[in-house]
């Protein structure tokens, strides 16, 4: 599997013959199993959401308690990251992927069958732990397998389906809610979950040989991870990708309120907005990397993908202020609709360049990527309401200041010009 993943990121083993083909059908088989790992953490979070009215009544427990579900599973996927990132770098990135799968299959199932909503918050918490490990190999196996311009396309490609998940898994949910109750939805992803271990058991080889792998422990993580945070330009990567997620996370957790509430959209037009965002963002990753990868370099289209995420924000503050007087819903929807498309340039660009900096451990740099952006996202996402529901001015404020700062880490931290007078001279 390694070397056909290779061999389609180099493409020049024979263009014509069966080993060429042969190795196309294992990259796109590849990119269907990544993309199912990257797609199963907002599965797992957004086709529950439907049911949230449901498990309140039925458990007899507070709203407040059931939305403990929630940040139960995303505080396991932020803090799962962690430890299963450096764990592959140790033992491969097989057997920390199959051991997760299992154990995300075990406490969805319990899930299912929870009688109370603390049992629920608990197992809720070990499933996201188990199912960041979909998202931390996710990343590292493509780093085993592809450089440069190629893993940077990869990455769009797979935001093609981790983009898609969002939109369908509510509309997957509620239909679930159609024929059965709440615990349905915890019966599908259970399947989903075995389904998954399965196809990564047969058919995803391991890609980190035995010796690139690290030898040592929990202090050798520690030891790796902290030399990773003193690459300044691969925390400036790390920071611009988190701050830039943070601003998208600050739109998710706002939009609700500020469509319906605000501008009094139904429930109807509120989904359908999320979905062309969400379209908006697949399509745009799909032009980073069939268009610009490989014509324009990372730096520049990550560039042009901040600045921008930083002028549509800049655009929603000014017209959520009332400068110019009330803008309507249409160029609000217009104003969230080009920053979470530039994200489509943003987030592939940023992973992209990071792990580039880190053969030597892909595992733990995927990890800090990682629960950096849910860490920064789940500090910025309840800034949005710190005025009420009756304005949207604090989500436009918190996008400006994610924005402005994912700018400056770039700027400063990254130094793109700098580094692309070094490649001038070198290529010289």
């Amino acid at each position: 599997m390694p070397e056909s993943g290779r061999a389609t990121a180099s493409a020049t083993e024979d263009a014509t013959g069966t080993p060429a083909a042969a190795a196309r059908r294992a990259g796109l088989l590849v990119t269907l199993v990544l993309g199912g790992l990257t797609a199963l953490p907002p599965l797992s979070m957004d086709m529950y959401l439907p049911a949230l009215p449901q498990v309140t009544e039925a458990l007899r427990a507070p709203a407040a308690t059931v939305q403990l579900t929630l940040t139960a599973c995303l505080a396991g996927m932020a803090l799962g990251q962690l430890v299963v990132g450096p764990m592959s770098d140790k033992w491969g990135r097989r057997r920390p992927l199959l051991v997760g799968m299992i154990v995300y299959v075990l406490a969805t199932a319990v899930c299912a069958f929870a009688p109370t909503a603390g049992l629920l918050v608990g197992f809720r918490l070990l499933q996201g732990l188990a199912g960041a490990a979909g998202i931390v190999i996710a990343r590292a196996v493509v780093r085993d397998l592809y450089d440069g311009v190629e893993m940077a396309r990869f990455f769009s490609t797979l935001m093609l389906i981790s983009g898609a998940a969002p939109i369908v898994a509510p509309l997957i949910g509620g239909q679930i809610l159609r024929v059965t109750d709440w615990r349905g939805v915890f019966y599908v992803l259970t399947g989903v979950g075995v389904l998954l271990t399965l196809v990564v058991w047969r058919f995803l080889h391991e890609t980190l040989p035995p010796e690139r792998r690290h030898a040592g422990g929990v202090g050798e993580a520690l030891r790796t991870m902290r030399g990773l945070l003193a690459d300044r330009v691969f925390t400036g990567y790390m920071l611009a990708g988190g701050l830039a997620f943070a601003a998208l996370f600050a739109y998710i957790s706002a939009s609700p309120f500020v469509v319906q509430e605000i501008y009094g959209a139904s429930p109807q037009t509120f989904s359908l907005l999320f979905g062309v965002n969400s379209v908006g963002l697949v399509v745009m990753g799909q032009v980073n990397g069939k268009l610009l990868v490989g014509r324009v370099s990372l730096d520049k289209a990550l560039g042009w993908g901040l600045a921008i995420i930083l002028a549509a924000s800049l655009a929603l503050l000014v017209m959520t202020s009332g400068v110019f007087g009330d803008p309507g819903l249409a160029p609000i929807a217009a104003g969230l609709f080009v920053l979470m498309s530039a994200m489509g340039l943003a987030m592939p660009n940023t992973n992209a360049q990071a792990l580039m900096r880190t053969p030597h451990a892909a595992g733990s740099a995927s990890a800090l990527l990682g629960t950096s952006s849910f860490l920064i996202g789940a500090v910025a996402s309840p800034l949005v309401g710190i005025a009420g529901e009756t304005t949207a001015v604090p989500m436009a404020v918190v996008q400006v200041c994610c924005a402005a700062a994912a700018v400056a880490c770039f700027l400063l931290l990254c130094r793109p010009w700098r580094r692309a007078a070094e490649q001038g001279d070198r290529a010289a």
